[in-house]
């Protein structure tokens, strides 16, 4: 690789501006990337789970198109074609790679979104496509890891993290970026990626619905103009993202990762950003966050194509917060428990793990933690004072199969204190949207000590009022029914 590393190094500097030298530049507001998204949206992508298949067919429909020019430049491990789609044809050359971890697939939906975009016309946006075409040339690789796409897992066939195999290419995804790396030469870059949704702004409950990183080249963490480039590039996709979620931004980890491939693109002399999303309540499948990802790439490649985004103060990079980790899905203060006779009034932090079933997924909910946790935080908060852990009980009667219990029916037992109910049988399809416990012949036993790890399924209430459900990690207010299809539960 030390050719691409000599070329690369040897572009151009980036030059410094004033803000007074883009007053001209072409812009769009958050109105314009909103009603552009509406329109461009791929609806055949619409939940996180979506196969190689999909993404495939999809391809297929871009090269009929010939608009952005197709290739297929190699396979995976199991024999998956991976493409790159490229369009424009200027001088500065941006490469953008997504979903090299196969479970983070947000962005790789609005990639497709913007190709869609890239080939729209008769909607007023011919000028920026054509700013676009001939200023950059813009190669996507829209699905790096296609095998841990279909298990919807982090690594690809052969347990590598793709991410941490920049420096030695042992597995042929990794092998292939480097190539397309070392062909393109690239004088910018976007890694994209899902982070988990647990981390927060430091010291609020805002969770991190957007990180971005100007990866270090080194373990200094020195910033050349390579990498000023990228911060300039994040302060521009900072100040887009204030205006759709104010206090929701945060940067991710910037220790040097000598086998990352971020960090490598930098020391490549690619600016390279790292857009991470992470979290935003009530938006489970993430489509609000990939309409963020639409409007800061589209943001910043209208930047890079007009070197607009040189007028940023690096200083402003500074100023965005590193992640926090504090975040819970659901976090109980003040629950009073009596446990071996011994009062005790505490905090409760709750998880929900996804396990996925196909194209769909369960939770799994459990006690993360227990005790003093006031710097902690939750998606969902109750203050439980004067409220008290009640265990639940199970329903005496055995139903055929979870499909014959109504959702209002599973309500009402809920409100009676029936936590969980018998099925005779799983039935075909395990998955069900029910607020309770729904468990075949096997034994099951509500929650009844609340234990670090341990099941999450009880009630919380006084004496013989019932007031609060915590039913596989979800919280429900007695008081207000739920919306059906809110839970993602299953047959035990």
């Amino acid at each position: 690789m030390l050719g691409i590393i000599t070329t690369l190094q040897s572009c151009t500097q980036i030059a410094s501006h004033s803000d007074s030298e883009y007053t001209d530049a072409m812009t769009l507001d958050t109105s314009q990337f909103n009603t552009l998204h509406e329109k461009y949206r791929e609806p055949a992508l619409y939940h996180r789970r979506f196969k190689h298949e999909d993404i495939d067919s999809l391809v297929q429909k871009h090269r009929q198109n010939n608009v952005l020019a197709v290739q297929a430049i190699g396979t995976s491990v199991e024999g998956r074609s991976i493409y790159k789609l490229q369009y424009g044809e200027g001088q500065k050359k941006v490469m953008l790679w997504s979903q090299m971890h196969g479970d983070e697939p947000t962005a790789t939906m609005a990639l497709f979104d913007i190709f869609n975009f890239l080939e729209g016309k008769e909607d007023g946006m011919d000028s920026v496509r054509m700013l676009l075409k001939q200023n950059l040339q813009l190669h996507f690789i829209p699905m790096l890891n296609p095998d841990g796409a279909e298990r919807f897992a982090r690594r690809n066939a052969q347990h590598i993290d793709l991410n941490r195999d920049a420096r030695d290419g042992q597995t042929v995804e990794g092998a292939l970026l480097k190539r397309m790396a070392k062909e393109i030469q690239p004088r910018y870059g976007f890694n994209l990626h899902d982070q988990n949704i647990y981390y927060n702004v430091p010291n609020t409950k805002n969770p991190v619905t957007i990180s971005l990183l100007a990866p270090a080249y080194n373990h200094e963490r020195e910033v050349n103009d390579v990498r000023r480039g990228a911060m300039q590039l994040i302060v521009g996709m900072n100040n887009i993202l204030q205006q759709y979620v104010p206090d929701a931004v945060a940067k991710y980890d910037d220790t040097h990762t000598p086998r990352g491939f971020g960090d490598n693109f930098q020391a490549w002399g690619a600016s390279t950003v790292l857009i991470e999303s992470g979290g935003k309540k009530g938006d489970p499948e993430k489509q609000e966050i990939r309409r963020l990802n639409f409007a800061i790439i589209l943001n910043a490649l209208l930047e890079i194509a007009q070197g607009s985004y040189q007028k940023y103060d690096p200083a402003g990079y500074e100023k965005i917060p590193f992640n926090a980790s504090q975040l819970h899905d659901v976090m109980l203060r003040n629950v009073r428990l009596d446990h071996d006779a011994v009062p005790l009034k505490t905090d409760i932090a709750i998880r929900r793990g996804e396990v996925t079933v196909e194209r769909d997924y369960f939770v799994q909910g459990r006690i993360e933690d227990i005790g003093d946790l006031d710097e902690a935080y939750g998606y969902d908060e109750l203050d439980a004072e004067g409220w008290s852990f009640i265990p639940g009980k199970v329903y005496p009667d055995v139903f055929k199969t979870a499909d014959q219990i109504s959702f209002d029916n599973a309500w009402d037992l809920l409100k009676q204190g029936f936590i969980a109910v018998r099925v005779a049988s799983k039935g075909q399809n395990r998955l069900h949207n029910l607020p309770l416990v729904v468990f075949t012949q096997q034994n099951f036993t509500p929650t009844r000590q609340i234990a670090l790890s341990g099941t999450s399924n009880f009630f919380l209430g006084s004496g013989a009022t019932l007031r609060y459900a915590v039913v596989n990690g979800y919280l429900i207010d007695l008081e207000e029914k739920p919306k059906e299809g809110t839970y993602k539960n299953w047959v035990h």
